[in-house]
C-alpha cells in the first residue's frame, strides 16, 4: 500500500515538474509580473511588517505568465513543496533508525503543515465569495501572509478587512496584500 502512494506521488510530482517546465519556458504575457513590480514601486501593495524579497523573487521567476497561469503555476508549486515537506517527514516517521521522539516531532510538523494548508484554503474561498474576486491566493510564509488578488481594484478598507481574516484565520503575523490586475 505504501508503495502504491509513493507511485502515485511519484507520476503526480513528475507531471507537475513537466507543467511547471512548459511553463517557465514559453514566451508570454510579461505584463502580469510588471504588474506587480509596478504597483510595489507605486506603494500599491498594501503591507504590515518588515520587508521580505522572497515572495517577490518567487513571482519574479514567474514573469512570462498571465494572472490565471502565475495563480496555477504558484499553487502548483506550494502543493509540490507541501507534498516535498510531508513525503521528507513520512521517511522519519517509516525509518527504524529514527527515535520515538523524532517521530512524534515528525508527525506534529504533518499535522501543521496539513493545518496551514486548509487554513490557506480556507481564507482563499471566503475572500473569494465575500468580494467576489476573480481569484485569490493565500501563502503563509515562516513570518507572513500572503494575500494575492486578481481584481481591477482593491480598496484600503477591502485589504484591511483581508488582512483581519487573515489574522482571525492565523493568529497575530504581518500579513500582505497584493493586487493583481486581469492581464489575460
Amino acid at each position: 500500500m505504501v508503495m502504491k502512494k509513493q507511485t502515485v506521488w511519484l507520476v503526480a510530482m513528475l507531471s507537475l515538474l513537466i507543467v511547471l517546465s512548459v511553463y517557465y519556458m514559453m514566451p508570454g504575457d510579461q505584463a502580469a509580473i510588471t504588474e506587480l513590480e509596478e504597483e510595489e514601486k507605486n506603494g500599491e501593495e498594501r503591507e504590515e511588517g518588515s520587508d521580505s524579497e522572497e515572495g517577490v523573487d518567487d513571482e519574479m521567476a514567474l514573469s512570462n505568465l498571465s494572472s490565471d497561469e502565475l495563480f496555477t503555476a504558484l499553487r502548483m508549486e506550494k502543493e509540490d513543496h507541501i507534498s516535498e515537506m510531508k513525503e521528507q517527514l513520512s521517511s522519519i516517521v517509516a525509518s527504524s533508525n529514527s527515535t520515538t521522539e523524532e517521530k512524534n516531532i515528525a508527525i506534529d510538523q504533518m499535522h501543521e503543515i496539513q493545518a496551514v494548508a486548509q487554513k490557506e484554503s480556507i481564507l482563499e474561498k471566503t475572500i473569494q465569495q465575500e468580494k467576489d474576486f476573480q481569484d485569490v491566493l493565500v501563502r503563509k510564509e515562516d513570518d507572513f501572509v500572503l494575500i494575492t488578488v486578481i481584481a481591477e481594484e482593491l480598496s484600503n478598507v477591502e485589504a484591511n478587512h483581508m488582512m483581519q481574516m487573515a489574522r482571525d484565520e492565523f493568529g497575530i503575523i504581518d500579513v500582505r496584500v497584493k493586487l493583481q490586475n486581469d492581464q489575460g
